[in-house]
């Protein structure tokens, strides 16, 4: 009865929560339930994992006798990204001229996306790996969904308030009142895991969305009066408060260290110096390298990672680095794309049976780059975060709300990386590098809806030659295919 008490609570508070963030003056698209639904999913479990949670069938939707499915996941989780990528896809081709001019831009995730598509063919199971790239495309055209809405700072708040209001409480629903929401490490340890599989992912999630939520609090707080702004700061408030109490019950070092340092841009960036000078933000952002660079070099790693709990080896990172770094097959070449864990990675030197046997990730997104990819794969990796700057710098000259919020993303991902794998497939800090390159190239594109205005398109018209060059954009006076809210 108590349970059944509590549940309902949760319930209301659910559906309150969505209640005040109601903004009725603000008009995004349908299709931006793509992206929600696919944060959802890769925020907590796959769909035959909640299946299995819930009536215990899930795991027999999966063929355990066929090797593909168990190296890729179950035929239903196949289906349901598929799903997904194919209507994403659709929303894209009616969004065709905003999609391009997106892409022409955005050309190192392109040659990054080609490489690794390349990478497939030496693969040692090739069809697994190009099916791991297909589900990889599905990243990327989420966040082009975003980037092409009407108005994509409103896509944005919508987007973390709809997966926070439903991650956060059930989280800590999931770990105080059900058994499902703790779970154990390898080392048979309890830790907190609320709707997710492990609290690495918890954490993951919980930084990427509350990070989005004190950036969306204060744009509701810069915002001018208007009808129902204090019951969208109380929801505001009350998405920031549950992601902390999530980010503190999951005890992932890794994540708050992102978060705060996150949250440190996005609170610098809005500092009014910073908006009368924008090109300040270079100066902030090399302060802040720096800074790290130096307590590296000067031994303050040791104090620092003290200070988020850790060892000084990162909980046994380093020896995982040392024993699989001699493991990649290929130096150059890597062992092709999300490969090296199919058979490299097996049976490690210098690390215990147990370390071993559950060893998934390299605990580095860099190195992880450099076992699947080889140096090629870095030398793009270190592209994509160079252009993930620049493009953030340059819109933060121009929009310093959406820039402010790219650069605290480019940040983390970058960051998280060094103690995490961070450039894989479906996970809140790929999709977040991603966001900084292709959001910040959507600061440039004109908005709809309000009056006939430049929209990026493939056409030869006079345009600025300098902005075509330094952004990739032409310019013609008509309104992009389909109408405001329609996708």
């Amino acid at each position: 009865m108590k349970f059944a008490i509590v549940f309902l609570v949760w319930v209301g508070i659910t559906i309150l929560l969505f209640r005040l963030d109601r903004d009725r003056s603000v008009r995004v698209s349908k299709a931006l339930w793509l992206p929600t639904l696919l944060l959802l999913i890769v925020g907590s479990r796959p769909v035959s994992g909640w299946l299995n949670v819930w009536f215990g069938i899930g795991a027999s939707l999966a063929d355990k006798g066929n090797l593909d499915a168990q190296l890729d996941g179950s035929p239903l989780d196949a289906m349901v990204f598929g799903l997904l990528l194919l209507i994403g896809l659709g929303v894209l081709w009616r969004r065709s001229a905003r999609t391009r001019s997106l892409l022409v831009a955005s050309a190192p995730i392109l040659i990054y996306y080609f490489y690794c598509l390349v990478s497939t063919s030496w693969s040692p199971i090739p069809l697994v790996a190009l099916k791991r790239w297909i589900k990889d495309i599905c990243d990327l055209v989420m966040v082009l969904i975003i980037a092409t809405e009407v108005n994509p700072l409103a896509s944005l708040e919508r987007l973390f308030a709809r997966v926070g209001f439903i991650l956060f409480p059930w989280s800590i629903f999931m770990i105080r009142y059900t058994g499902l929401g703790r779970g154990f490490d390898a080392d048979g340890n309890p830790e907190n895991v609320g709707v997710t599989t492990n609290k690495n992912t918890l954490g993951l999630i919980t930084y990427f969305i509350t990070l989005g939520a004190v950036w969306s609090l204060l744009r509701v707080l810069r915002s001018k009066p208007h009808r129902g702004r204090a019951g969208r700061i109380v929801a505001r408030v009350a998405l920031v408060a549950f992601g902390l109490s999530v980010l503190y019950q999951a005890h992932s070092a890794t994540s708050v260290a992102c978060f705060i340092l996150g949250a440190a841009v996005i609170f610098i960036a809005d500092r009014r110096v910073l908006r009368r000078r924008p090109k300040l933000i270079h100066a902030v952002m090399s302060t802040v390298l720096l800074f790290g660079g130096t307590m590296l070099l000067f031994g303050g790693a040791g104090i620092v990672v003290h200070a988020l709990g850790r060892k000084t080896d990162l909980t046994g990172r380093t020896d995982i680095w040392k024993a699989v770094i001699p493991l990649c097959p290929n130096p150059v070449i890597g062992a092709g794309f999300e490969s090296f864990w199919n058979g490299f990675g097996r049976d490690i030197q210098g690390l215990s049976a147990i370390e071993s046997r559950n060893l998934a990730t390299a605990h580095n997104g860099y190195i992880e780059i450099y076992l699947n990819l080889g140096l090629i794969g870095v030398a793009l990796i270190l592209f994509l975060l160079i252009s993930a700057y620049r493009n953030a710098t340059a819109a933060y000259c121009k929009d310093r709300e959406m820039g402010g919020l790219m650069l605290a993303y480019m940040c983390t991902a970058a960051i998280y990386s060094v103690a995490e794998a961070g450039f894989r497939i479906l996970t809140p800090s790929w999709i977040s590098l991603l966001l900084a390159i292709v959001g910040s190239n959507a600061a440039f594109l004109p908005r709809l809806g309000r009056k006939p205005s430049a929209i990026p398109i493939d056409v030869k018209q006079p345009a600025d030659p300098t902005e075509i060059r330094r952004t990739g954009f032409a310019t013609a006076q008509r309104l992009d295919s389909g109408s405001p809210g329609r996708y």
